[in-house]
């Protein structure tokens, strides 16, 4: 059985999956297609399956593709991150307002992200493997970067568990602020 929990965005979603442990260790099925379609009352139709793994304290994000945008269903299977969902949505009375939670092997909450929303995290453990599966392919041409720091949209990071600056790439240093980001209809 899955049980599903709306966050306070509401099209964001929580998954937790059954999770059957004993001294041997555990067994979960990570995605069913049938069960999350019964659950949520979704048919994302994923498309791709995507792994990447992280140092401490890097954070990747905010993320989006303004054309052939993406759903997400995310997981950690690693470690631990503070993952974070920002509705870009135009005609959403969220416009701008975020919502963020920690995934972990411990927990082996999953979240999912609709089409619409910029995405990102950071890795609060020594290093963690983030897991995802997406409603359409990547598309670089595409793809925009929201400043994670944007006060206007005051994503609430927990930067006091880091100990350290948050480690970025160029492209994360160089994201758009609300002001001149783009957004969806």
């Amino acid at each position: 059985m899955l049980k599903v929990t709306p966050t306070r965005l509401p099209e964001v979603l929580v998954l937790e999956p059954r999770v059957f442990g004993d001294e041997r260790g555990f067994f979960m099925e990570s995605y069913n297609q049938a069960a999350f379609e019964r659950a949520t009352g979704l048919n994302p139709g994923f498309v791709q399956d995507n792994h990447s793994r992280s140092a401490h304290a890097v954070l990747r994000g905010l993320h989006y593709q303004i054309r052939q945008p993406q759903g997400k269903l995310v997981r950690v299977t690693s470690g631990r991150v503070f993952d974070v969902a920002v509705d870009l949505r135009r005609s959403s009375p969220r416009l701008g307002q975020w919502v963020g939670m920690e995934l972990g092997e411990e927990n082996k909450r999953q979240l999912w992200i609709p089409p619409g929303f910029a995405h990102g995290f950071v890795v609060l453990s020594a290093s963690a493997d983030f897991l995802y599966k997406t409603t359409d392919y990547y598309a670089p041409e595409f793809e925009r970067t929201l400043a994670w720091n944007d006060p206007q949209v005051g994503v609430e990071w927990p930067l006091d568990q880091l100990q350290v600056a948050p480690v970025l790439s160029g492209k994360d240093s160089a994201a758009t602020p609300w002001d001149s980001a783009e957004f969806f209809d």
